[in-house]
């Protein structure tokens, strides 16, 4: 296949089907069959590929020429599938699925400003009590241990809605939580939610000053410190802090307490000589500091993050698109005397409850955010490379919706990067602070397999894509996702930052999306490019593989870096193409599927193990089809278990989770995961890899 450049905005030609255009749509012979269920908890994956007990069954052989005809039926029904799902104005987007602390949460704000109403609380008690496990606990991921902070705010939520605490399944909640040390072992965010209805002291809490707000930019700590999610709930839990409200429990909660007397027993501090104890002992200086801070100092202080937060808030009326500071900045804004019907309050409640997905029967889950842009750059690059025309509709459409949303105004990425123009893309509908280089270099990646009506404007939206995201690489030659050398070591050792990631470090998912969407664009031989290339080549794992910052794990790492060093021009005989080459055979499972389970975060044993999904086998696919083994018994068997695997409406059925914001601390499911990358992944198989532009 070869790309075209004349008057077409660079977009992919059309290719020719490897094994022909499909013929018709008729389900292939192979039909579906349930992918296979997670380890059992505590369990060791096997050390050779043996498949977890009720796994699915080892996709069928075929030959050759009849696999290629039903992996292009398999992909027009895919195909088919994804485009009855785009919606009128052009863009994609699928439920966003983590746990039920979003949706405890949202309870609790809503009971802390006397909001809360009897439809919303039963419907997300439907939700919650439909997601607890067998023992009384709640996991953060699908088929994952049970977690006790989730289980401790899933509790209360369900107290909440008036379950009584001697039922059956609100009595094995309650002694699983007391088995593993009661609240006092939960988060520190779980126990400021309970801190806000007195459920909890807030002076066995760290303490956050509203002064950190004066510390200057270049100053160890500062807000900018933090990775922007993490910047975004700070500033507003400063108010939170310094305020300390209480109020009245409706319930007292003294089952979840190892010992009522003694709910919080003490514990000696870490040793002087280390970094926890330091900051152990610096929070013990916040904490007297707070009996003596002069009073117009901390009314500043507030007043100045008050400010800051109001700054940020989105057309929508959310922060930054997400959950978590959205629900603490409403908290901060009501202290500070913002009432419920001031347009701030009202945009941000009203933003809130465009997050909630209502299920067939009658339960609302808060999604933590949601993923338009990403969805849509995915779906189009999926449906461009499964042979729809470059000009079709539905591509033109998608593509006219993402240039209208090109952020064209600096935001909190300028402190590192001033002077730099801007011209990035965010992961949700309304984000203009927060753009993100993962999201505008698939973005651009999507532009340049359509053929659009308006190059020039095309043009014009790639080069101040490229441009921003160029000046985004960070000091080693990588990128991470929102800042440039967000890299301080200081931020995760707080006290307070117990919740998952707070420093946004480069990584090689978001590091080769950015040098595939520049080799794309003609800069493969560019020395930043070069110097992303080099980085990416260091950061290859022992094993083979690479890394997954975003997505789980080392299978989402390798199904990144290996299409971005083919498309830099890397060629397939490179020694480290033929490690991940290998490690990616070695993983697969004996049903021809790949899985990574999300433990493989903690736990080496189980990286490159888990059962097979859909996402996750396309992941391994498209790397393998990047490095040249289209013809290799992985590759066939891999596509052989998408095809058989594919429901008869031309979808997957994922419930594991594949994706992540914290790893191990905070995981995604993304519902159209399981529809974009196997159709990736089965359009490649059919009608070969993409090709970049050449340079000059």
């Amino acid at each position: 296949m070869t790309a075209t450049t004349d008057g077409n905005a660079g977009a992919v030609g059309p290719r020719t089907a490897v094994a022909g255009e499909p013929t018709d749509t008729a389900l292939p012979e192979e039909t579906a069959t349930a992918p296979g269920r997670a380890l059992p908890e505590g369990g060791a994956p096997a050390s050779g590929r043996a498949l977890p007990e009720g796994a699915a069954a080892p996709a069928p052989e075929s030959p050759p020429g009849r696999l290629d005809e039903t992996a292009a039926r398999a992909a027009a029904r895919a195909a088919e599938h994804l485009l009855a799902r785009q919606d009128p104005a052009g863009w994609w987007k699928g439920d966003l699925e983590t746990n039920v602390t979003m949706d405890a949460e949202d309870l609790l704000l809503r009971q802390f400003l006397g909001i809360l109403d009897p439809d919303t609380t039963r419907a997300a008690a439907l939700h919650i009590r439909r997601e607890q496990r067998e023992d009384g606990a709640w996991a953060t991921f699908y088929g994952g241990p049970g977690e006790l902070s989730a289980t401790v705010e899933a509790y209360v939520a369900l107290r909440l809605a008036g379950d009584p605490p001697e039922a059956p399944h609100m009595a094995r909640a309650s002694a699983w939580v007391r088995a593993r040390g009661g609240i006092a072992a939960a988060r520190v965010f779980t126990r400021i939610w309970l801190a806000l209805f007195g459920w909890w002291r807030w002076e066995d809490l760290p303490e956050l000053p509203p002064e950190l707000l004066f510390l200057p930019k270049w100053f160890p700590l500062n807000i900018y410190d933090f990775g922007c999610w993490a910047r975004q709930t700070i500033v507003p839990l400063t108010v939170v802090s310094a305020k300390r409200p209480v109020r009245p429990a409706p319930f007292p909660l003294d089952e979840l307490h190892t010992d009522p007397a003694r709910p919080n027993p003490p514990r000696p501090l870490a040793p002087a000589t280390g970094w926890d104890g330091i900051f152990q002992r610096l929070d013990k200086a916040l904490h007297l500091y707070r009996r003596v801070a002069p009073r117009p100092v901390r009314e500043v202080a507030m007043n100045l993050a008050a400010r800051w937060i109001v700054e940020r808030q989105e057309n929508d009326g959310c922060w930054g698109g997400i959950q978590p500071p959205a629900v603490y900045s409403l908290i901060a804004l009501h202290l500070l005397g913002y009432d419920l019907g001031h347009p701030v309050m009202r945009a941000g409640l009203e933003s809130l409850d465009r997050f909630a997905v209502r299920g067939e029967d009658g339960s609302r889950m808060v999604e933590a955010c949601q993923s338009p842009v990403w969805d849509t750059c995915l779906a189009t690059v999926a449906l461009a490379d499964a042979g729809l025309p470059p000009d079709h509709p539905a591509l033109v459409k998608a593509v006219d919706w993402m240039l209208d949303e090109e952020i064209t105004r600096t935001g909190d990425w300028a402190v590192r990067r001033p002077g730099l123009p801007p011209g990035g893309w965010a992961f949700e509908f309304h984000n203009d602070n927060y753009p993100d280089t993962d999201d505008t270099a698939e973005v651009l990646l999507a532009l340049r397999r359509v053929r659009h009506p308006d190059p020039a404007r095309v043009e014009a939206a790639a080069a101040r894509g490229a441009r921003w995201t160029l000046g985004m690489q960070s000091r080693n030659g990588a990128w991470g996702a929102f800042d440039a050398d967000n890299t301080s070591p200081f931020p995760n050792k707080l006290p307070f930052c117990d919740f998952g990631e707070v420093v946004d470090p480069p990584s090689a998912d978001v590091t080769a999306h950015v040098v595939e969407m520049l080799a794309y664009e003609g800069l493969a031989q560019d020395p930043r490019t070069q110097r992303g290339i080099e980085w990416l080549l260091a950061e290859q794992e022992p094993h083979g593989g690479w890394f997954g910052r975003w997505g789980v794990n080392h299978v989402y790492g390798t199904g990144s870096v290996l299409p971005a060093l083919a498309a830099a021009g890397i060629p397939a005989s490179h020694p480290a193409v033929r490690r991940a080459v290998a490690w990616l055979g070695s993983v697969q499972n004996e049903d021809g599927g790949w899985g990574e389970d999300l433990r493989s975060y903690q736990d080496e044993q189980w990286i490159g193990h888990g059962a097979s999904t859909a996402s996750q086998t396309a992941w391994a696919l498209i790397a393998l089809l990047a490095a040249g083994e289209r013809e290799s018994e992985p590759v066939r068997r891999g596509i052989a278990w998408l095809t058989a695997t594919q429901l008869p409406d031309g979808s997957w059925d994922e419930p594991y989770f594949t994706g992540t914001g914290f790893p191990w601390d905070f995981s995604i499911n993304y519902h159209l995961y399981r529809q974009v990358f196997p159709l990736t992944a089965l359009g490649r198989y059919v009608y070969g890899e993409p090709t970049p532009r050449k340079e000059g």
